[in-house]
């Protein structure tokens, strides 16, 4: 039974972290469903440590060239952008890194509070359906205009802001910072783009802050086994959400998101009164 919830949470995580449905709301979920026990602290790290790993593994090349381009002097850099004149800012690094300060701090003040506060199935169902319908609308009617070379430091350190509704349980970080994104023209590929390269400091920083906390037990096989299967699955998310967007809008998520409201809503219901 451990070996099968970790086959099918550690893929759940890795799908539903990237695409805008909230994997938060499905990890409610899916246990309560099947009835399911928490899997404990170094499950939750497995799960946060397959999606840093999913995200750096696919953005390596664009991760690379942001660190070089921050440390490199005036000239290579105008080298670097004659090179590559549509591709990112000089000092995305910078604003990536100061951008992620809101919701580090938020989280780091708030997460214990925002997870007992929030984390009500009825409350879930909510934010699933809200947001949902929020990222529909805003991709519906915003511009293609911007590209990812036209990033600056208010439009990085919106979305920023926005990612600390991420916390919220159903909100999803994938969906709120392409709400943010797009809202202000960003391309829908270009916006999940930026999106998970501005996730990538909060990823890491999860795993981080609840791997100090772990016990040195709970490193067994099944927590490397859901590191592997969830940067797996996290990777291939990816790939495809960037394909998928950069031919079709995001209705199909808002869809989704309303339809997982309402099955949760009604599970919760058929539990309460039965």
């Amino acid at each position: 039974m451990e070996f099968l919830q970790s086959i099918i949470l550690s893929t759940i995580q890795g799908i539903a972290e990237f695409l805008p449905i909230s994997s938060s709301a499905h990890l409610v979920l899916v246990p309560y469903l099947f009835g399911w026990d928490y899997r404990g602290l170094g499950f939750d790290v497995s799960l946060h440590f397959g999606t840093a790993i999913a995200v750096v593994a696919y953005f390596w090349r664009d991760w690379w060239y942001i660190i070089q381009n921050a440390f490199a002097d005036e000239k290579q850099q105008a080298a670097n952008r004659a090179a590559n004149p549509n591709y990112l800012p000089s000092n995305i690094l910078w604003q990536i890194l100061i951008a992620t300060i809101p919701a580090g701090i938020i989280g780091y003040l708030l997460a214990n509070h925002v997870e007992s506060w929030f984390h009500s199935p009825i409350l879930i169902a909510i934010t699933l359906s809200i947001f949902g319908l929020i990222l529909w609308q805003v991709d519906l009617k915003a511009e293609n205009t911007l590209k990812l070379s036209e990033i600056n430091w208010k439009r990085s350190f919106t979305v920023g802001v926005a990612q600390c509704l991420a916390l919220i349980p159903g909100v999803s970080r994938a969906g709120i910072t392409l709400v943010a994104a797009r809202s202000m023209g960003l391309k829908r590929s270009d916006a999940a783009r930026f999106s998970f390269l501005l996730g990538t400091p909060a990823m890491i920083g999860a795993f981080l802050v609840e791997f100090k906390n772990i016990r040195h037990g709970a490193m067994n096989f099944y927590f490397f086994f859901s590191v592997a299967l969830t940067a797996a699955v996290g990777y291939f998310a990816i790939k495809y959400l960037l394909k998928y967007l950069s031919k079709n809008d995001m209705k199909v998520f808002a869809i989704y998101r309303v339809v997982l409201a309402v099955v949760l809503l009604a599970v919760y219901l058929f539990a309460l009164f039965t």
